[in-house]
């Protein structure tokens, strides 16, 4: 009798725990829900995570407010959710940086892995790249084959050491088999300025970012990432079209909830997303962002954190790349 009661307290427990759990997850949310986007207003994250927040909004009834808090490639605002309370009214918008960020910082005091719970992959965009248009080159492969002819003399801009824009333009390097020199600058906008007036000469960065100076004539567009080529650049042939299979550089976001969230809201948040990430009318506004819609649910998607963190780890460590 006496063995019996030890084990039946501990499965009393999980039981009521259970219980507890669902009954939190139907009353949930019963007030306004924060989504921290550790960035500044005005960028891809902030659209995607305003767009989300809306929806979310509608389908649950509460308030899904967007609190920026930008700074420390990510990583501050990052912290805020890590350690905030684990009850679903706090959530964290990442994308790319937060795979690479406990490689490129050795100082963090969160764990990008195990301090969350994967809630929900949103969507994916692809990137451009594109060069000065004075620059004798009119294909991926001319660049390519202008660069191996002229190592180190061009010149590819960044939104800073370690951002995403970084990392995937040192993986291009790699995958193509050529070497340019890093020109940092503190935003996107001004990168993309500096190669429109050819004081640098190749950008690897968003579509969406590299668009209005596209159209203007002042970047000459090469190849867009991804399977497929996009609607607003047609003409454009994806990489590997352009001879360089194999490059997956790909931005995306996702959402996460502080590890110790209960099960059940971390689940039903996530088929909110998923239900409203389904609807034509939220892939057409994706789309027009030129980002396509890639759901993935708590599971698949916490994989797919683990490969995307062992593939930065990796390609930073190779290069001995450190942010602070």
């Amino acid at each position: 009798m006496h063995m019996s009661r030890k084990f039946l307290v501990p499965a009393v427990a999980v039981a009521l725990a259970a219980t507890l759990g669902a009954a939190r997850a139907e009353d949930y949310p019963g007030r306004p829900v924060r989504i921290v986007i550790p960035f500044a207003p005005g960028g891809s994250n902030d659209i995607v995570g305003r767009l989300i927040g809306e929806e979310l909004t509608k389908r649950l009834g509460q308030p899904f407010i967007v609190d920026n808090r930008g700074g420390a490639g990510g990583t501050i605002g990052t912290e805020v959710v890590a350690k905030a309370r684990p009850d679903g009214y706090t959530l964290l918008l990442i994308s790319t940086p937060h795979t690479a960020n406990s490689t490129l910082y050795k100082k963090l005091s969160y764990d990008p892995a195990k301090d969350f719970s994967p809630v929900a992959r949103l969507a994916t965009a692809p990137l451009l790249v594109s060069v000065y248009p004075g620059l004798p080159v009119k294909t991926l492969s001319d660049l390519i084959s202008y660069a191996k002819a002229n190592p180190g003399k061009l010149n590819y801009v960044s939104s800073g050491v370690g951002s995403s824009q970084h990392l995937v333009s040192e993986l291009f390097e790699i995958r193509a088999g050529i070497s340019m020199t890093h020109v940092p600058y503190k935003g996107a906008g001004a990168a993309l300025t500096d190669v429109a007036a050819g004081h640098a000469q190749v950008s690897v960065g968003t579509v969406l970012q590299a668009l209005p100076h596209v159209k203007a004539n002042r970047l000459r567009p090469l190849a867009v990432s991804g399977p497929k080529r996009q609607p607003v650049l047609p003409d454009v042939p994806t990489v590997q079209e352009a001879g360089l299979p194999g490059y997956d550089g790909d931005n995306w976001w996702g959402i996460l909830a502080p590890a110790g969230t209960p099960p059940a809201i971390v689940d039903k948040l996530s088929k909110a997303i998923g239900d409203i990430l389904a609807q034509p009318d939220m892939r057409q506004r994706l789309e027009a962002e030129s980002a396509s819609v890639a759901y993935l649910s708590p599971e698949p998607f916490g994989k797919f954190l683990a490969g995307e963190t062992t593939k930065w780890a990796e390609l930073i460590k190779r290069l001995g790349i450190q942010a602070d």
